[in-house]
């Protein structure tokens, strides 16, 4: 029987009128099993069962409320059949996976064992090995550091990397060869496909003998054999012309290769992780890029997002450059005009870009203290209010377009921004409510009572 630590594995609770009895035998299940649970704490922070007998609205809305702070397992106990949309309807509200328990199983070993890979990927997720490398707490930054951490820890097989330039594939990847869990792991070889010409690629991913060509003096070691047992990172592999795309497959499939010049065959055994910024099902689609390598190298996907769809991480990534590019006169911290410059700024060349935006500051920054405005670029300043207007109009436009594109609706909507700026607000005046509310330009009493409604789960 699966069990876990001697602590507390998780909060439970019970979202609708389910009777008594089943409850008790949930509880003796879980219990059982070896999982000690607890009540579902204000905060719902932590992990989590939450158990349900019907999905609804108002179910989603406080699945939703829960996992903001906690990572939460979803059981269904109803008799009925649960229907494929209402499972993925809570995975989108934010549940860290489904099950039904209908009927009631004899042990909870499936929770048990889902909580306990949950809660690996979790502390590495928050540890500084992690958030040392992909900074940022954006919900869909966290969900895919989360995917990258399980894969990396959890998997072997292939991972391709998707996404615009600037976003992070690298890191990623770097971060995949780090967490491998391997006991006699190798190197990782990167090879950036944007240089790699049909003349070159023999020696660059084979290696070759002496005096297999014109200028080969001496033995070189190829790709494939420096990567044996480690990580190869194919960057950019959707720049890969045809040809060598089939000479890749074939190492990829049976392991083997030989070197240019030699007629004996190498084994050689290692991790893919391929990166592009490329559709490369359209490219599938017409013929540009092989389907039957491409199946091959995307055995795990991961899509790294726009700046623009994680732009709550501005500031966090702007500080972390800025501990970068200290040295002793690149300033501490943002004044406020800056920072808002900093989250109401385009970034079409995503985190690569801020990272420039941020050298800039830094670099013309001098004397200590927080950079200030006067270090904002002369043809990067607001040519006046309407344009900071315009640009704050934008930037609503954007969290807006990305929420009805997750399906949100008008008043969930206009209910998570209310409830975003009461938080922040707080938090800018570090918990007084009364200098919120004037922040607000609401009265003390109305703050306090939209505070009462953000807490359905109380």
């Amino acid at each position: 029987m699966h069990r876990v630590d001697e602590s507390p594995n998780a909060w439970i609770h019970f979202l609708d009128a389910i009777p008594a009895t089943v409850r008790e035998a949930v509880l003796a299940i879980l219990h059982r099993s070896g999982l000690r649970t607890s009540p579902m704490p204000a905060d719902a922070q932590g992990y989590g069962l939450m158990v349900l007998r019907a999905v609804d609205d108002r179910v989603l809305e406080q699945i939703r409320l829960a996992c903001r702070r906690a990572v939460v397992l979803v059981l269904v106990v109803a008799p009925c059949r649960l229907s494929a949309t209402e499972a993925w309807s809570l995975l989108r509200a934010g549940a860290a996976d489904v099950m039904r328990w209908a009927p009631l199983p004899a042990d909870a070993a499936q929770v048990g064992a889902r909580l306990s890979r949950l809660r690996t990927v979790q502390a590495l997720v928050d540890s500084p090995r992690v958030r040392d490398v992909l900074v940022g707490d954006s919900p869909a930054w966290r969900a895919l550091v989360r995917q990258v951490v399980e894969l990396a820890v959890f998997s072997r097989g292939p991972v391709l990397i998707t996404g615009e330039s600037g976003t992070g594939k690298e890191l990623i990847a770097r971060l995949i060869h780090d967490l491998d869990r391997r006991a006699d792991k190798g190197s990782m070889v990167i090879v950036d496909c944007t240089t790699i010409t049909p003349e070159l690629s023999g020696s660059e991913f084979f290696g070759h003998e002496r005096g297999a060509f014109t200028g080969a003096m001496n033995p070189r070691e190829g790709a494939f054999a420096l990567a044996h047992r480690g990580t190869l990172f194919l960057d950019e592999i959707g720049e890969l012309p045809p040809p060598l795309q089939a000479q890749l497959l074939r190492v990829v499939q049976e392991g083997k290769y030989k070197r240019v010049g030699s007629n004996a065959w190498q084994q050689t055994e290692f991790r893919l992780v391929s990166a592009t910024h490329r559709d490369l099902d359209a490219g599938v689609a017409d013929g540009s890029f092989r389907a039957d390598l491409y199946y091959r190298i995307a055995g795990s996907i991961c899509r790294t997002p726009r700046l623009a769809e994680r732009k709550e991480d501005v500031l966090e990534l702007a500080a972390h450059f800025q501990a970068g590019f200290d040295d002793g006169d690149g300033g501490e911290g943002f004044d406020e005009p800056v920072r808002q410059y900093l989250k109401a700024r385009d970034y079409p060349g995503n985190v690569r870009e801020l990272r420039r935006v941020v050298s800039w500051l830094c670099h013309r920054h001098a004397g200590g203290g927080p950079v200030t405005i006067g270090d904002v670029p002369e043809d990067e300043r607001p040519a006046g209010t309407e344009s900071s207007r315009d640009a704050l109009q934008l930037c609503f436009e954007r969290a807006a377009r990305d929420a009805i594109d997750l399906g949100l609706g008008l008043k969930e909507i206009g209910q998570t921004a209310t409830d975003c700026a009461i938080r922040l607000a707080i938090e800018r005046e570090q918990g007084n409510l009364h200098r919120a509310a004037l922040r607000l330009g609401v009265t003390d009493r109305a703050l306090q009572l939209r505070r009462a409604q953000q807490r359905p789960l109380h």
